[in-house]
């Protein structure tokens, strides 16, 4: 390959546009109108938009992809993670373009991204697996038939999902119908089907993985694990490798079914087989990411393997250029930095991002996907950038991590960086010989005691406005931003108008966003009488559900329509 296309945003991109530079191989970016001056449109060689704001319309967009793929003259695409990285219609769209997939073959991303088909092939190869159904269920009533057959809790959980979305735990029989319902309309925001299956969950489980390297020459080696319980809604906050505390027989049992499953599957490139750890020790299979992982930092600080330049060397069909699982070189912490408020529940909260100073010192690694200036929109997830942390032990690791929270400093908006250095004070965490944490710890276990952030200034309009305009003869797209319009308008007299800023909600009957997000859809009608608590509601902000619940009993008039963007504090209705 000689030019690849990046076909995400964010850090991610950023850090394949580097491997790029490091590999002799030009990048291209792609960008959403929000995006225009992201980090990552910056640090690679080209960018092109994709005219739009939603994912739908920009990073989830083969055609628009394919398009600036066949403009720009990139011959391979790379697909990072989340959106259509573990889409298979993706893959063979590019392959049948003529273009090199930097990932596993379609074939291998349609079984294993089908979790009811990975399930039946890791029952093949003898991996360790809890009770779950056969295929996926077809309503909340096979659900509530599987837990009353297994018994609670079950979860309930997208069958071509993946990076903990479409998930759904369901603790009481009286919640299937609607958390069903719920990872169903998830799955299909997420990943563009619906379909489900259910299995036992395991209360209180560790979360461990194997990261996995194969190429085209018959080699599949596991580099090591990565412990990843730290989680809240199924979405990882810190992660670490080696995964801590576990047996030689545990280890090696979690990376021979590793090994077993991408082997069986025919798989190449990188790949993460995810597994569950009860209490008792017991291991089951989880599923398999087919494709890098947002971890994958600490498996190359602690094996000193380029994970991205492996990809694009099994792409071109060279060999590894590591044939055994190292022996780990010490001890490494990842902590995503998101854009969520702590103290309300890490509520997604999007806005600009004022200061942006990293840690730096030994041991101390910064993947980001924002600086100074930048904007975090409210239409993509949450994740701003990845501190790693690297030190000789798991001791060295910690004290290190400690000093590199204590400098990281960010303002403009909130962000998880409170979470990240209470939990490294946390004795369930960082004790020697003991090891509390599982995967719904922060919500069980955790005390937190942060109180909420002041809500981030509303970000101004995304979009460009586009036209045409003609240059030495030459017709030419131009586009330009929405709210330097707006200021060039007031400077004319008020030529051209900009959309208004939303008011925020101000009176007792106002029911106010809870975060700024689409109004997915009202789960009640105009007009309706409602209780209080009711659930009234569905908002989406940066790829997180939530519930919007009646604060009291009364008339429901709608203010916005489902569908609309608004920003939190935002009255979206009236009950009178």
């Amino acid at each position: 390959m000689k030019k690849l296309l990046i076909a995400n945003r964010g850090e991610i991109a950023v850090r394949i546009a580097r491997a790029c530079a490091d590999h002799g191989v030009q990048s291209v970016a792609v960008y959403a109108d929000a995006d225009l001056n992201a980090l990552h449109v910056r640090m690679a060689d080209e960018a092109y938009g994709l005219e739009g704001n939603k994912p739908a319309d920009t990073y989830l967009n083969i055609a628009k992809l394919l398009a600036v793929a066949e403009r720009s003259g990139a011959d391979a695409v790379h697909p990072g993670y989340g959106f259509l990285s573990e889409s298979a219609a993706f893959a063979q769209a590019v392959i049948d373009a003529g273009l090199t997939w930097v990932g596993p073959s379609p074939a291998a991303i349609a079984m294993l991204g089908d979790k009811v088909q990975a399930r039946k092939l890791a029952m093949k190869v003898g991996a360790p697996l809890v009770a779950g159904t056969a295929d996926p269920v077809k309503n909340a009533g096979e659900v509530l038939a599987f837990a009353e057959k297994h018994g609670l809790p079950v979860a309930i959980k997208a069958a071509f999902g993946g990076g903990g979305r479409g998930i759904k735990v369901a603790w009481r029989l009286d919640e299937v119908e609607g958390l069903y319902e719920s990872a169903v309309r998830e799955a299909v925001t997420a990943f563009g089907r619906g379909e489900c299956y259910v299995e036992q969950f395991l209360d209180r489980p560790r979360h461990v993985e194997a990261q996995v390297l194969a190429d085209t020459h018959g080699n599949v080696v596991v580099l090591g694990t990565r412990d990843c319980s730290l989680q809240r809604r199924n979405q990882k906050l810190v992660e670490e490798a080696p995964a801590p505390f576990l047996s030689d027989a545990q280890r090696e049992r979690i990376h021979q079914a590793a090994r077993d499953i991408c082997a069986e599957a025919g798989y190449t490139g990188a790949g993460t087989v995810e597994f569950m750890l009860s209490t008792t020790g017991a291991i089951s299979f989880l599923e398999v990411n087919t494709r890098l992982q947002v971890e994958h930092p600490v498996t190359e600080e602690t094996t000193g393997i380029d994970l991205v330049i492996e990809q694009l060397r099994v792409a071109d069909g060279l060999p590894l250029s590591i044939t055994q699982t190292p022996v780990p070189r010490g001890h490494s912490f990842e902590f995503r930095i998101n854009a969520e408020d702590v103290g309300r529940g890490f509520l997604p909260s999007p806005g600009p991002v004022d200061v942006f100073e990293a840690p730096s010192g030994p041991g101390v690694r910064v993947d980001a996907g924002v600086d100074s200036g930048s904007q975090v929109p409210g239409t993509f997830d949450s994740l701003m950038a990845k501190l790693i942390v690297t030190g000789a032990t798991r001791e060295q690791a910690i004290a290190r991590a400690r000093r590199a929270l204590k400098e990281f400093r960010i303002e403009g908006l909130p962000t998880v960086l409170p979470f990240h250095r209470a939990v490294m004070a946390h004795p369930d965490f960082v004790s020697g010989d003991v090891f509390k944490v599982h995967t719904r710890w922060i919500e069980t276990d955790f005390a937190n005691g942060e109180a909420p952030a002041l809500r981030p200034d509303p970000l101004p309009d995304a979009a460009l406005l586009r036209t045409a305009i003609e240059v030495d003869g030459r017709r030419m797209a131009l586009g330009l931003p929405a709210v330097l319009l707006s200021g060039l308008s007031s400077a004319a007299g008020g030529a051209v108008a900009a959309p208004a800023a939303q008011a925020p909600a101000a009176d007792a009957a106002a029911v106010a966003a809870p975060v700024s997000g689409t109004v997915q859809g009202w789960k009640v009608a105009d007009g309706d009488e409602v209780a209080e608590g009711a659930v009234i509601a569905v908002m989406e902000a940066m790829k997180m559900e939530m519930q919007v619940l009646a604060h009291r009993a009364g008339r429901i008039a709608f203010a916005v329509a489902a569908g609309g963007y608004v920003a939190a504090g935002t009255a979206i209705a009236t009950i009178g």
